[in-house]
């Protein structure tokens, strides 16, 4: 099992705990955390990596596995929830945006 720290756009802070590999997107939505933007919570590409509506930051982000999420973190963008798997200590921060995170 894995405790996730996750804080809102509005300040709110949740504490998820989620076996350890599972996709972070699903694991969120579970949480009724959506880590989408306010257009995309109903279309969007269902975790398939390449909408990029997903994204949200990371206090401590991992290596990108997938070719979206290496160049977001080569370029300041949000990283894919979709594209992410969780891990024991993962700080996240949801993202207030219409589609797609900003660039940092």
């Amino acid at each position: 099992m894995a405790t996730i720290t996750v804080r809102t756009p509005d300040g709110e802070t949740y504490e998820l705990t989620a076996d350890a590999g599972a996709v972070l997107r699903d694991v969120l939505l579970e949480a009724g955390l959506s880590p989408h933007g306010r257009y995309a919570r109903r279309v969007n590409c269902g975790g398939r990596g390449i909408c990029a509506t997903c994204g949200m930051r990371l206090a401590d982000p991992p290596a990108p596995e997938h070719w979206h999420d290496d160049l977001a973190g080569r370029f300041g963008y949000p990283r894919l929830a979709c594209q992410l798997r969780v891990r024991d200590g993962m700080a996240v921060r949801l993202l207030d945006k219409r589609a797609w995170g900003g660039r940092e």
